[in-house]
């Protein structure tokens, strides 16, 4: 197995986190990253990645 592949294995995201949210919301935040060459599910990583760096004590 090369570096690259064993890097990715070792990244594997293993969980999901399932939330609610209002059609209309959900449907313009997915345009939106569409729009912006990124996806929802890398942004809302991000957006939880900068919140635990944030405010982890």
């Amino acid at each position: 197995m090369n570096k690259k592949s064993e890097k990715k294995k070792a990244g594997k995201k293993d969980s999901q986190l399932v939330l609610r949210l209002d059609k209309e919301e959900r449907d313009a935040f997915v345009e939106l990253c569409k729009d912006m060459d990124t996806s929802a599910a890398r942004e809302i990583r991000r957006f939880i990645r900068g919140f635990l760096k944030e405010n982890a004590d």
